[in-house]
């Protein structure tokens, strides 16, 4: 009998949970696909992600220092140390060992997530000088981060050439190209795949329905965003049903204050499991512009209204919100506008509109990603170890 080929999966989110929301689902496709994943993390425990089916290693906690991604804290907000640093290290080369996988994905790495080089190089070391190397991959979003520090992109192209077999670009590349994004694409255009845009299935008919359905992703900086909603609730007729979700992250004083200011037709929650199915039986969404978000908003053909996250020189969100815009598939709030009036006004020109129609985008990036991985193994030849 033919053995399960192995999977090692690292991710961390730091701020938002988006980044473990997209593993996650890769992760559970690759699962279906018949792969034995193991999945590593290093961000803050998130209910329901990975999914149970899921082998799980949970390193020690570390978010972003703030929303500039400057820095790393523990889950007490305090600078992490070389003792926590080389403890998390040995936890992850433990965990490689112990896996003995077939494939590892670093998520973002190296093209984000620069503060854990700590780890990643070691592991990025030992790979190597594995006598059983396996296939290296990273997971990437379809829009990067704009680099603006000298010789960063270099970086990133020496890394990726020296230690990667294959990118997996999880997006449609009729909507976004990698060489949009990151100046050296053409140098590694061998290893590039498309996936697809990883969202999740086609959402279930909505057991509630909502005017409004406005959403923080995971809440870690989405306050100023649910407080305007609230307020502006409350200046648009009162027949307007709301739903707005804080995400799990928001501090429980700031859910408590919102909770007690709502007004009867807004109904507050922290998380909803049935998110994408609220958004096909709603009229309107307003979110930041994530990645996962906006795969929600697409696969059910939801308007939408979004406000990009630009804190820290953030840039992704706003170029996706941008494109979406220019589509005629979404109005953009920038984040610096929010306020009460401008949120209620932009609602209700969103609510007057037609519902568009949506592009015929790539949505099985989960799926396919399972089959990419799949044909790589059966066509990649062997790379030598260091060591051997």
């Amino acid at each position: 009998m033919t053995r399960q080929l192995r999977v090692f999966f690292y991710v961390q989110h730091l701020l938002g949970i988006g980044h473990l929301a997209r593993a996650s689902r890769i992760c559970s496709a690759l699962a279906v696909d018949g792969f034995d994943v193991t999945v590593v993390t290093g961000g803050t425990p998130v209910p329901g992600f990975p999914t149970s089916e899921l082998k799980h290693v949970a390193l020690p906690p570390v978010v972003a220092g703030d929303k500039g991604f400057s820095g790393l804290a523990d889950e007490t907000g305090k600078p992490v140390d070389d003792d926590f640093r080389e403890r998390r290290r040995d936890m992850l080369l433990d965990a490689f060992r112990t896996c003995d996988p077939d494939v590892v994905i670093f998520e973002a790495f190296p093209f984000g997530r620069r503060q854990m080089r700590f780890e990643l190089m070691p592991l990025l070391d030992l790979i190597e000088a594995s006598s059983r190397r396996p296939l290296v991959a990273t997971s990437l979003r379809d829009i990067l981060q704009e680099r603006n520090k000298p010789g960063r992109a270099e970086e990133m192209l020496e890394l990726v050439q020296a230690h990667f077999d294959l990118v997996l670009v999880h997006g449609d590349p009729a909507f976004a190209r990698l060489e949009e994004t990151f100046p050296y694409a053409r140098e590694i255009a061998d290893k590039v795949a498309y996936t697809g845009l990883v969202a999740g299935s086609a959402p279930a008919l909505p057991l509630e329905r909502f005017d409004v359905v406005v959403s923080a992703g995971g809440g870690a900086v989405g306050k100023e965003l649910i407080g305007a909603g609230l307020e502006a609730a409350k200046l648009l007729p009162p027949e307007l049903s709301w739903c707005l979700v804080t995400g799990p992250n928001l501090p429980q004083v700031d859910y408590d204050a919102f909770e007690s200011a709502a007004p009867g037709n807004v109904k507050l929650f922290r998380f909803r499991r049935d998110f994408a199915s609220l958004l096909s039986g709603a009229r309107l969404s307003v979110s930041q512009a994530g990645y996962n978000t906006v795969c929600d908003i697409i696969r059910a053909g939801c308007a939408s209204l979004l406000i990009p996250f630009t804190a820290g020189g953030e840039t992704e969100q706003s170029t996706r919100a941008a494109r979406l815009e220019k589509l005629g598939l979404a109005g953009v709030l920038p984040e610096h506008d929010v306020s009460p009036a401008r949120l209620a006004r932009d609602v209700e020109t969103q609510l007057a509109r037609a519902k568009p129609a949506m592009p015929p985008l790539d949505l099985e990036g989960a799926a396919q990603t399972a089959a990419i991985l799949r044909a790589w193994l059966l066509k990649a030849p062997v790379r030598p170890s260091r060591s051997a």
